[in-house]
């Protein structure tokens, strides 16, 4: 079995997480990706502005229709800042069989060496490296034991603070999001300044 992992602070989902997923689990003919919302992202400086439920309650509503595609709570219940070598291990204890991919975007990619324990989880994954607008895909870090396979996708230039600055405004949001997660969204009135 082959199963992806994509992390991120999922703040809120939106359809660049959903097709880097889908281009994972198809370009590597991935048997499940699995999306891995963090309780607090260790490079993020601030905390994810909407809460771990709604975050996970989104996401679930986002991965409903699409074949392939899973949550998993893992980090989100561990709470605190996780860092990818920890869920690495979590995941390679309760896949011990699988083959494990970790889904990175090229920008990334060139920062591997930095990131924490970074040898060791060259050997428990295989990366996926995404290509994203801005960034092209150099030379491979020099990391003993890395292996990686780059993924041709889709380039959609969104992001997550993007779309809590439309909902700021209260511009629609079809188009950039699946349409459950909005109507969850909206029903919370999430990531509306207060009253």
């Amino acid at each position: 079995m082959k199963i992806g992992f994509l992390g991120g602070s999922f703040d809120p989902v939106h359809f660049g997480h959903l097709g880097a997923a889908q281009d994972a689990l198809a370009g590597l003919s991935l048997d499940r990706v699995e999306l891995v919302p963090a309780a607090q992202a260790p490079l993020k400086e601030h905390a994810p502005r909407a809460s771990a439920a709604d975050r996970l309650a989104m996401l679930r509503l986002a991965v409903e229709d699409l074949p392939g595609l899973a949550v998993s709570d893992h980090e989100i219940a561990r709470g605190g800042v996780n860092y990818t070598i920890e869920s690495a291990r979590h995941f390679r204890t309760v896949y011990p069989a699988a083959s494990l991919y970790w889904i990175i975007g090229a920008d990334q990619f060139a920062k591997l060496p930095e990131w924490r324990e970074a040898g060791a989880l060259a050997h428990l994954v295989e990366f996926i490296v995404l290509e994203r607008p801005g960034f092209s895909l150099g030379a491979a870090p020099d990391l003993p034991g890395l292996r990686w396979h780059r993924c041709p996708g889709r380039r959609l230039d969104l992001s997550s603070t993007a779309l809590r600055e439309r909902i700021r405004q209260g511009l629609a949001l079809d188009g950039y999001m699946p349409h459950k997660a909005i109507v969850y969204l909206q029903e919370k009135r999430l990531y509306l300044p207060a009253r």
